[in-house]
């Protein structure tokens, strides 16, 4: 997924605004500059003024031209940035739209502070780019331009030095380039290791705390901070030579153009009121330089930007929906894997799981199982083989109607911040009444609510810090069991559960009528189960009935053998 263009035919009109935009500036400025040589040449030097009228109608004139310019670069802003925030918000959807199309194993090996920092810091440096780069080169271009061809016409020699100090202060500037794009990237690099490290702080800040490594954390960001500060710092002294440069071009024009004005005027070549045109001019065009001088900061810098965003969207997906995809059709619950095998993780798998039936996936660490039930909910795509539910590729129909179909419960779907009752209505926000009190009653959920303060309304953080294991999991519960899916997968729903929250998951067994799997180390589940799928190493060595895998010497028996299954 490439990332947008900077000017599209959504941005385009903006900038055809912001550049007729600047040929009023650039026809406000010739207005002063004649202005003031007329007062100069024709009003000025006259010893008596038989009335004063002349004298005010140029100074409405300049006043009128002020006021337009200041107008009209009020109106630059606004229409520049709103340029620069359309394709912010442009990038920051596409970037979410890649996001919520990634697997999450896929964003394991990334930091969540570099991730943050494309959806936050990146669109800063692009939104600069467009709004205070390509606007401002687009208008300051056409003003200084403009300003100049004018200039060419009250006088020729004057126009050519003001050019040909302005050439000199570009050379300048591009001669720093390589230097200001060294330090660009250095301090993105650097902001990149703060974020990574705060948001790995955030998370788990209980480690630091009860392993007494407060102050070694605390020198590392300090050693980081100072490495990011050390890093803006000679950002900005480049910065500042730039800055530096744009500032000497304006006064050199200043000072050559009151020379070269002053040595004409002396042979006779330019009247005085000219040489004032042509400061005037040069005091106009300060504004324009000056925001010229900062444009090649901002071009790296949203290179730098673009190039992070560029490789997060070349992460690639294995969750591919067909445009245009079917839904999927009404069914039991069926469910069927064939000659599926993904990655590394799961190896030539084929099962079935009857509609109705609860089936539960055994196995040792790093077996596969919760690779099998990611498939099952299409959260990854298989490399080879197929996924069916009531005997429909899910690959076939489109992600909405497969996740409709589809309740799940697992350490990696957490809670999120905010209400109780958000989380809890955040599969089906406009559920009936009815099925929401049913689906509470059954996860006791209203025991859960009135222990607490506020009750659905209680806020929570990231995760559902604050609350114990076995709220969140009756929570969780809830969540998925909303909207009647046909296909429950309970990736150790039940690890580490008070008797009060694994009572929960008996009564959801005992009442739901669709399909579950569920990943599980107790026996008590295992025997009550229809099904085990026993896996080992990404395959399925053996699958059937508790009484029958247990029986013998097969490798569910010696599995199950106490104290082994606890170990996993």
């Amino acid at each position: 997924m490439p990332a947008p263009k900077a000017l599209n035919s959504r941005r385009l009109p903006i900038l055809v605004r912001l550049i007729a935009n600047a040929f009023g500036q650039a026809a406000m400025t010739i207005a002063t500059a004649y202005l003031v040589r007329y007062g100069f040449d024709h009003l000025i030097k006259r010893q008596h003024l038989d009335t004063l009228e002349p004298l005010l109608l140029i100074g409405l004139g300049l006043a009128i031209a002020a006021a337009m310019i200041a107008w009209l670069r009020l109106i630059e802003r606004i229409d520049a940035e709103r340029m620069g925030q359309d394709y912010a918000l442009e990038v920051r959807m596409v970037l979410y739209d890649h996001l919520a199309a990634l697997p999450p194993r896929a964003l394991q090996s990334r930091s969540r502070g570099g991730m943050a920092l494309r959806f936050v810091g990146d669109l800063v440096s692009l939104r600069r780019w467009v709004s205070l780069g390509i606007a401002r080169l687009a208008v300051a271009g056409v003003v200084t331009s403009g300003t100049l061809i004018a200039l060419s016409f009250l006088d020729g020699l004057l126009a050519l030095d003001i050019g040909l100090v302005l050439i000199l202060g570009a050379v300048a500037t591009l001669a720093l380039s390589s230097s200001l794009k060294l330090a660009t990237q250095e301090s993105r690099r650097r902001l990149s290791h703060i974020a990574a490290n705060v948001n790995e702080k955030i998370a788990s800040i209980a480690v630091v705390q009860i392993f007494g490594q407060m102050a070694r954390e605390r020198r590392r960001l300090v050693k980081q901070g100072r490495h990011f500060q050390d890093a803006m710092i000679e950002r900005a002294k480049i910065a500042g030579k730039v800055t530096a440069v744009a500032e000497i071009t304006a006064a050199a024009a200043t000072g050559t153009i009151l020379l070269l004005g002053a040595w004409e005027v002396s042979r006779g070549d330019a009247s005085p009121g000219t040489v004032v045109a042509a400061m005037a001019i040069i005091g106009l065009l300060v504004h324009p330089l000056r925001d010229m001088g900062r444009i090649q900061e901002y071009w790296y810098g949203s290179k730098v930007s673009l190039r992070k965003i560029e490789e997060f969207l070349g992460t690639p997906s294995t969750v591919n929906e067909i445009r245009g995809a079917p839904d999927l059709e009404t069914g039991s619950g069926r469910l069927e894997f064939e000659h599926v095998s993904a990655q590394d993780a799961l190896k030539d798998v084929s099962a079935v799981a009857e509609a109705g039936s609860v089936i539960a996936i055994v196995g040792p660490n790093g077996a596969g199982k919760s690779t099998l039930l990611s498939l099952a909910a299409r959260m990854m795509a298989p490399t080879q083989g197929m996924v069916r539910l009531d005997g429909q590729d899910l690959a076939a129909h489109s992600l909405a109607s497969v996740r409709n179909a589809i309740g799940m419960v697992g350490s990696e779907l957490p809670l999120l911040r905010g209400t109780i009752e958000k989380n809890l209505l955040y599969r089906r926000p406009d559920a009936p009444q009815q099925d929401i009190e049913r689906i509470w009653k059954l996860c006791g959920i209203n025991e859960l609510l009135a222990d607490l303060p506020k009750g659905a309304q209680t806020r929570i953080s990231e995760g559902g810090v604050g609350l114990s294991v076995g709220q969140r999991q009756r929570i969780a519960l809830a969540r998925a069991l909303l909207g009647n899916p046909r296909l429950l997968l309970l990736d150790e729903a039940d690890s580490n559960l008070d008797p009060q929250a694994a009572s929960v998951i008996d009564r959801v067994l005992d009442s739901y009528t669709g399909t579950v799997l569920l990943v599980t180390h107790r026996l008590d589940r295992m025997a009550s189960a229809d099904a085990i799928w026993h896996m080992e190493s990404g395959r399925l060595v053996a699958q059937g009935p508790y009484s029958t895998l247990v029986a013998g010497n097969g490798p569910t028996n010696e599995f199950l053998k106490p104290g082994k299954v606890a170990l996993c």
